[in-house]
């Protein structure tokens, strides 16, 4: 029996892990797969919530590490992990994604000795501004296998030296989620819950440093919400940091008394869903939802410079924006006309992605294969 320990450390790692915890029931026989929760995302309700909507046991692992810094919440992961690696003894540790977590793991397993997997592994905005972009060059060059979710990963690991047998082209462990709980999210009444029922709407999410970190950038933000056509209903789940930086600059006021907002607590996985399938346009700096607007071909508008998933660009829904209001809107009154692009679902991006990844790892660590 080989023992797999997959890591979670903040909501977006859920709807990745989950679909590889299902994979693995195929295998219960070769495989034991264990689940630790590092605690880096601080909203406990919250994690509750998605690990319920995807249908994750209790993670058999909770670190609690909590939140801070960069160095000083990847320092915590390091020494609880090592601490928990001691204990386990895994013959492998999957991370996924590119959160604090992920990066902290995976150096820690791999100073033990402990082969590393990464999922979603290979994605590049090219911007080392961004912490999750220094998460996934560590993270990439320490991992002994690296399973990759569109064409452009494929290219950037060939480009930096990792060699093709380490290399995995399985597709998205997200969509599989997304798949999975289609049916279920429909019969979500979040849209009665917050009153917005019938009515076409905007979704919104923005939470980066580089939109919501700066009254400059806030205000911006503002005048793009003021310069959406006013028949459509502003639906914007704020995350914690862009509250409070909204409180902090003075601008919840100036949000909240927009005639046709929505302001509301973040939401669980299939809430969320259910808004996402029923939006008219996605308003968004989310890596993610750039993945699931394109699968679910709804037009997308990315308020950011770069982005390391350029696939939902070449072939899907999504289009990137700087944050000029002007430009914005224009592109955001297009898309709700219905004159934007037409994309397509990519390559892989058809729900079997952790069923590959499972028997791919069976083979390397359960049958003969080589680690």
């Amino acid at each position: 029996m080989v023992k797999l320990l997959s890591v979670v450390g903040a909501r977006p790692n859920f709807m990745k892990v989950g679909p590889l915890h299902r994979a693995f029931q195929k295998y219960t026989g070769s495989i034991e797969h264990v689940i630790l929760h590092t605690g880096q995302h601080y909203d406990e309700r919250m994690s509750k919530i998605f690990f319920e909507d995807l249908e994750l046991p209790q993670p058999d692992i909770y670190l609690g590490v909590g939140s801070g810094s960069h160095a000083e919440q990847t320092a915590k992961i390091m020494t609880a992990f090592e601490a928990a690696l001691q204990e386990q003894r895994p013959d492998c540790v999957i991370v996924v994604g590119d959160v604090n977590s992920t990066l902290a793991c995976s150096v820690t397993s791999s100073k033990l000795g402990i082969p590393v997997v990464h999922v979603e592994a290979g994605l590049r905005s090219n911007d080392r501004g961004m912490p999750e972009e220094i998460n996934r060059l560590v993270t990439d060059v320490l991992s002994d296998h690296l399973f990759v979710s569109e064409p452009s990963g494929l290219e950037n690991l060939r480009r930096e030296g990792v060699p093709d047998e380490k290399v995995h082209f399985v597709g998205n462990v997200m969509i599989d989620s997304l798949i999975h709980f289609k049916a279920k999210a429909e019969s979500s009444t979040i849209r009665t819950d917050i009153g917005v029922g019938d009515s076409p709407y905007v979704l919104i999410t923005l939470h980066r440093p580089s939109n919501v970190d700066s009254r400059e950038n806030l205000g911006k933000i503002l005048d793009i919400f003021k310069g959406l056509p006013q028949e459509y209903k502003l639906v914007f789940p704020v995350h914690p940091r862009t509250k409070d930086r909204l409180k902090t600059f003075g601008l919840w006021d100036d949000f909240a008394n927009l005639p046709n907002i929505i302001l509301g607590e973040p939401t669980g996985y299939l809430d969320f869903l259910h808004l996402m399938m029923n939006s008219a346009l996605l308003l968004t700096d989310s890596g993610g939802i750039q993945e699931e607007t394109t699968y679910l071909q709804i037009p997308c508008l990315t308020l950011r410079e770069n982005t390391e998933r350029p696939v939902t660009i070449t072939e899907g829904t999504n289009r990137l924006l700087s944050l000029n209001p002007a430009e914005v809107i224009r592109a955001a009154e297009d898309a709700l006309s219905g004159n934007t692009k037409k994309g397509r679902i990519p390559e892989l991006w058809d729900g079997h992605a952790a069923e590959r990844i499972a028997a791919i790892m069976n083979t390397l660590f359960t049958t003969g294969g080589t680690k």
